[in-house]
């Protein structure tokens, strides 16, 4: 179904105090169902930096089309379908952005996945460089300053995705001595702009902490992200930054989600680089957050496809590889999944992995057949491989 991006209704809602927390029928296939054609706005919340009493909290409306079922009625009963979509980590920057400065064009890089996160209606990266127009541009050499131009903003709008997660260890690179935090606020000022919802980070801790909630056909999906990884990207009471992952943040975070969602969707960037098993602290975090009460967990950060697996009902994925980077060796690292996710009212009844891979200059590509067996095997292998719970 294509995506629909309809009049988005901002919510700012008081919530109390953080607090430690606490088979659907088979369906026939949906009927063809019209909507209008959909506008998407987006405004920055009145109240950005929250009292000790209260938080602010993002509310968005999107409509998708619903999914027909049947009734113990003669008249029939419908339950909303909508797809939701993630992909693995987004860095443009060192090469790809000498390649984008070269030819003067940033949309290249999504030519041709650009209709599969189009057509979901939701669609969430995970972005792992800054986008801003302070610092210069580091040219095709190895670094850890990970830098692309506010350009890259307009080009993920134009991709398709709503919402990026920013809790990521590369989030406040900036390089130059004098640049403080502006590249990271700019990263955030510059996916705002284009209408994509920035969710992980803040001016604050606290701020960092809220979730983004996206109502779809009355279903309210709630998303929150913590980043484990570089401390120099994390926040505090009284500077800007991510969201910090540990234990009780996590809880945290999803009772607050919890309160005004009807789905939570945790994020978190963790985990070793280049391998495809997950550690054993991320599988602990898993755990931690399906107690909580999340109802879907997608990770990132591992630069390498990771495992799944289903905890106590709740799916965890535990990262979806490089989606757009310029790390071409080894040839793993060149490879991810795009996640689609499909929910029927507030119940997840399917998922689906994409694989893609990407060239040195960042294009994505669709994985060819051969290289789809490969990528799936190795997700498989791992995941059955997990000690059992």
């Amino acid at each position: 179904m294509i995506k629909q991006r309809l009049f988005i209704i901002l919510l700012t809602l008081l919530l109390a105090a953080c607090q430690s927390p606490t088979p659907i029928p088979p369906t026939p296939s949906p009927p063809q169902v019209s909507s209008p054609t959909p506008t998407l706005t987006y405004t920055q919340p009145q109240t950005l930096i929250p009292t000790a009493t209260s938080q602010p909290t993002r509310t968005f409306t999107l409509t998708p089309s619903p999914t027909l079922l049947p009734s113990k009625t003669s008249a029939p009963t419908y339950l909303p379908r909508t797809t939701l979509l993630f992909t693995g980590v987004i860095v443009p920057a060192r090469c790809v952005q000498a390649a984008i400065d070269e030819r003067d064009d940033t949309d290249y890089l999504y030519d041709e996945v650009r209709d599969v996160i189009s057509r979901a209606d939701l669609s969430v990266g995970t972005l792992n460089a800054t986008i801003s127009d302070y610092p210069p541009h580091t040219g095709c050499v190895a670094t850890f300053v990970l830098v692309g131009g506010s350009g890259n903003a307009d080009a993920l709008d134009r991709a398709g995705f709503d919402v990026m997660s920013v809790a990521t260890n590369h989030i406040k690179n900036c390089g130059p001595g004098n640049c403080g935090d502006q590249a990271f606020l700019d990263t955030l000022d510059n996916l705002e702009r284009v209408g994509i919802i920035p969710v992980g980070a803040g001016l604050n801790h606290a701020e960092a902490m809220q979730p983004v909630v996206v109502e779809l056909n009355g279903v309210r999906f709630g998303i929150v992200s913590l980043g484990h990884i570089e401390p120099l990207a994390f926040a505090d009471e009284d500077t800007p930054g991510i969201a910090v992952l540990d234990d009780e943040n996590l809880r945290i975070a999803i009772s607050t989600a919890r309160e005004v969602s009807d789905v939570v969707i945790a994020m978190p960037h963790w985990g070793p680089e280049d391998t495809a098993a997950p550690g054993w602290w991320q599988m602990a975090l898993a755990q931690v957050a399906v107690d909580a009460g999340a109802d879907l967990v997608v990770g990132n950060h591992t630069h390498v496809v990771q495992a799944y697996e289903e905890i106590d009902g709740v799916m965890v994925f535990y990262g979806l590889g490089n989606f757009v980077f310029d790390q071409v060796w080894p040839p793993d690292h060149t490879q991810g999944v795009i996640l689609l996710v499909t929910y029927e009212g507030s119940h997840l009844v399917d998922f689906e992995f994409i694989p893609t891979y990407f060239e040195a200059d960042g294009t994505v590509h669709f994985a060819d057949p051969e290289l789809v067996d490969e990528i799936l095997a190795r997700i498989e292998a791992v995941s059955l491989g997990l000690p059992a719970r």
